[in-house]
């Protein structure tokens, strides 16, 4: 089922001008399964004289015009969900079940900002003389250039591509190379759905070399971007010096607070599952573990035995809950992480070795009797390592949570409406999700504080960040 990945420019798609290309890799087996196109200064030069073009066509087509074609394309997104599914598992590794799931989802963003776009309202302003109309209008910012990673190959990408179609702009996807055929198919849903030719470019490459073309150049007028906060900060300083508006969705290193009076067995439970989504390839995925001293062992207990539940393998494979880290360098970087806290004291309750040595198998990890002098508790582990340490009161677990330069997500677990909403208040993210499992849903605002970025890919939010309010005075003559 895996062909060559193509560029899309210009409403064709076609490999890169001078015929290069990189290669996609299965995590799981460590072997080839296709090329990917990888586009040359020409091909962007193209791609952006199209999205110029693309963006005269779209922005004076209707809202309700522009959300037809969107309904369109996830309709036939859900259509196709059995063969994009499998693609993704190839390229990426999480099981066939998470697969489905993001594509469903991607499908349910795409309707969402289609009927969000048709209600993106302007509004009057009372004037203060007679005869005096004073309006709002919000119009498209322009053409987008969209950079994304490689862990959620289609949803990293919808919420920009769906927020800035709905607006009226046009974009450029700069995909992961790693994981290129689902992106692909995301775009040619859109593609096969009618959209005007250059609304909509797909390229891939060395990412350095395009972000420092394709950020600068004039066409663009609005940068977004998802990946690690190093690059971020590199990105929106280059945005920055030419006064491109920017969304940064960044790193995390999320906090989940246990509270002595939580429902235990539910908080392992849910949690769990959380923590090991995508291997724990996941921005928002929980990390640091924070449970009170009254229940820190039986928490540890329940925590430890739903983890040994997790079978690890191919994630085509049935009944597979885990698949293999997305390249070899996270599987270095699992090793690093546990042998240095290891060597300061840490204790390993299950897991902490690489599984086999064909393919990118880790398995789930979960380390007690953690400090701060250890790396996993400063840096975004960023793969299937827990870290679970006790607190005593409200405001310890709170200052721990509050002490890394990350805000993007939290979680916690209380039978308390007063802790609940003091726990809400107090912790300093982007995102906290209190008693149950309720984040990254197409209508609710999808970003972070701090080093986790600034502006939002979901909701209204994600909507307004790419349009601009114009204010128009009018007086009768």
């Amino acid at each position: 089922m895996y062909s060559d990945v193509l560029l899309h420019i210009a409403g064709k798609w076609r490999p890169a001008e001078n015929q290069r290309c990189l290669p996609v890799t299965n995590p799981a087996t460590a072997e080839k399964i296709g090329a990917v196109a990888c586009a040359s200064q020409n091909d962007l030069d193209e791609a952006l004289a199209a999205s110029a073009r693309g963006f005269a066509i779209w922005r004076a087509t209707s809202a309700f015009d522009r959300a037809k074609i969107m309904r369109k394309a996830a309709d036939i997104l859900r259509s196709r969900v059995e063969d994009i599914a499998r693609l993704m598992t190839l390229e990426e590794g999480k099981p066939l079940a998470e697969s489905r799931i993001e594509t469903l989802a991607a499908a349910d963003i795409v309707d969402w900002f289609a009927e969000e776009g048709r209600r993106a309202y302007g509004r009057v302003i009372p004037a203060r003389s007679a005869g005096v109309y004073q309006l709002v209008i919000k119009e498209p910012v322009g053409p987008v250039a969209a950079f994304t990673p490689w862990n959620f190959p289609i949803n990293q990408i919808v919420r920009k591509l769906s927020a800035a179609l709905a607006a009226g702009c046009s974009i450029i996807v700069k995909a992961p190379e790693e994981t290129p055929a689902s992106p692909a198919e995301l775009i040619r849903a859109f593609v096969d759905a009618g959209l005007p030719c250059g609304v909509v470019g797909l390229v891939f490459g060395v990412p350095s070399q395009i972000s420092e073309y394709l950020i600068p150049h004039p066409i663009i007028r609005k940068v977004t971007f998802t990946g690690s906060t190093l690059v971020g900060k590199k990105l929106a300083a280059l945005a920055g010096a030419h006064m491109k508006r920017v969304t940064m969705e960044l790193g995390g290193h999320a906090p989940v607070i246990v509270f002595d009076d939580a429902d235990v067995e539910v908080a392992a439970k849910q949690i769990s599952g959380a923590k090991f989504r995508n291997a724990g390839q996941v921005c928002v995925a929980p990390t640091r573990f924070l449970v009170q001293k009254n229940v820190y062992e039986r928490f540890v207990e329940r925590f430890v035995h739903a983890v040994k539940e997790i079978r690890v393998g191919n994630g085509l494979d049935d009944g597979v809950n885990m698949g293999p880290l997305a390249n070899e360098r996270r599987v270095t970087a699992m090793e690093s992480l546990v042998a240095d806290a290891v060597q300061k004291g840490a204790k390993i309750r299950t897991g902490g070795v690489r599984i086999g040595n064909k393919g990118n198998f880790f398995q789930p990890t979960v380390i007690t009797s953690v400090d701060r002098t250890m790396r996993m508790m400063m840096e975004e582990p960023f793969g299937p390592l827990a870290m679970v340490l006790p607190f005593g009161d409200f405001d310890e677990a709170i200052a721990e949570a509050n002490r890394l330069e990350y805000g993007l997500a939290a979680y916690a677990y209380t039978r308390s409406a007063k802790t609940a909403n003091a726990v809400a208040a107090c912790v300093e993210t982007g995102m906290i999700t209190i008693n149950h499992l309720g984040l990254a849903l197409p209508e609710a605002p999808f970003g972070g504080v701090k080093d986790s970025g600034y502006g939002s890919e979901g909701g209204v939010e994600g909507l307004d960040a790419y349009l601009t309010p114009k204010f128009v005075s009018q007086a009768g003559i």
